[in-house]
């Protein structure tokens, strides 16, 4: 028997040398292609709701935002501590000249359209010094509300919602910060799936020259499909301590790698998601911008009241009490929807201040790994069994083909 079938072997020597080689493109196409499902599509292609793929990660980034955030909020850095960060007197300085120029345009604006005739029939003079006076009170209306919120911080900001709003309304940035953080370990599931889906077909070139059951083949294909896709992500992720077998010392690729993924993770979180314009924007219109509104409504109307003076019954005379209370809140609108463009002046000295990329980089790389595991994996470790079947059909189909084939080839023989 064992003859006949080293007669076989060497009569169709190319034919088995090709087991071990299809086994181990099956390994990797099905890695790749695992890989691939994880990200794409970004939205949901086919027939909804079960015909159809979306890729797992932007499916889920909003339970994996939330997953982040636990581990980031308040564990490692906290709305106080960024701002406290922030010096309101710097603040000031920097946005001074953008908030001064908007000043001038809001008076004149408001006067053109609320009194048009009267601002027209001012002298220059006496325009350019009510302009002046508000001018002159406007830095220590931004330096006071600026420590207010400081003071205040987590009744008008939430840096949760912050961090998920910005990854649901941006499914391919989460994307990037898998792929970015994850470089080395997907590269590794798809080389690692060729060379073990090689030594599967090894196994089963052994197994078909003692026994040509016609089902080894798919069933084969369908082992090599499962397990190459199963072991990359064990091997990724376990042991999650460095453990010695004999010479060698094992840790899972993603915890051994802790220090560059989390300086890698931290930076791509401080450079596009908590930004000093996405900070501002939150705080203008996230969940609690009703307050921040009603905070510098108070110290702005109250700037407008001083500035009218002796004259402010004159004033509310002339445009009528309502009209005056209507421009005071037309005031106060105009300088928020003004106030990111303005702003964006701070955002080198803020980035420098708040240095979110150091401090979470530093704090990242000093969690524990079950828990720096815990900020990534969970929320794809449901689907993970959907990769790993696909992989087990798509190798199943190959193993059909190849036994299509060799029965072909033995009809032809």
């Amino acid at each position: 028997m064992i003859a006949a079938a080293w007669a076989d072997f060497q009569a169709n020597f190319w034919l088995y040398l090709s087991m071990p080689l299809t086994s181990g493109l099956v390994g990797w196409g099905t890695n790749v292609l695992a890989i691939r499902m994880m990200f794409h599509p970004l939205e949901f292609w086919g027939r909804p709701p079960w015909l159809g793929w979306q890729g797992i990660v932007p499916r889920k980034a909003g339970k994996m935002a939330t997953i982040a955030c636990n581990t980031i909020v308040p564990d490692l850095v906290t709305e106080e501590e960024i701002f406290d960060r922030l010096d309101p007197k710097r603040v000031t300085r920097e946005i001074e000249e953008p908030i001064l120029r908007a000043v001038d345009q809001i008076v004149d604006e408001l006067m053109y359209e609320y009194e048009p005739t009267l601002w027209e029939t001012l002298p220059k003079r006496a325009k350019k010094l009510i302009i002046a006076r508000v001018e002159r009170d406007a830095p220590e209306v931004v330096e006071t509300v600026m420590a207010e919120i400081r003071e205040n911080i987590t009744e008008v900001f939430d840096l949760n919602d912050m961090v998920v709003s910005t990854l649901v309304r941006d499914p391919e940035l989460i994307n990037r910060i898998f792929l970015e953080t994850g470089r080395q370990e997907f590269v590794f599931i798809g080389r690692s799936g060729f060379y073990f889906g090689a030594l599967f077909g090894l196994l089963q070139m052994i197994g078909w020259t003692l026994y040509k059951g016609s089902f080894q083949l798919p069933l084969f294909g369908l082992v090599v499909g499962f397990l190459t896709n199963w072991i990359a992500l064990r091997l990724i992720f376990r042991p999650q301590q460095p453990r010695r077998y004999g010479p060698w010392t094992v840790q899972g690729l993603f915890h051994k790698r802790q220090p560059e993924v989390a300086r890698d993770y931290a930076r791509l979180i401080a450079e596009e998601i908590v930004t000093p314009s996405h900070i501002i924007e939150a705080v203008l219109k996230g969940p609690y911008a009703d307050r921040v509104f009603d905070m510098i409504s108070v110290h702005v109307k109250e700037v407008i009241d001083a500035q009218s003076g002796l004259a402010k019954p004159f004033v509310a005379w002339t445009v009528g009490t309502r009209r005056y209370i209507d421009m005071k809140n037309r005031a106060v609108e105009r300088i928020i929807e003004r106030l990111p463009a303005a702003v964006r002046s701070v955002d080198a000295y803020a980035r420098e201040a708040m240095d979110i990329a150091h401090t979470l980089s530093s704090r990242l790389e000093a969690l524990p790994p079950p828990r720096f595991e815990a900020m990534l994996r969970p929320a794809f470790e449901e689907d993970e069994w959907i990769l790993i079947a696909t992989g087990a059909a798509l190798g199943m189909l190959v193993g059909i083909g190849q036994m299509l084939a060799f029965a072909a080839l033995a009809v032809a023989a």
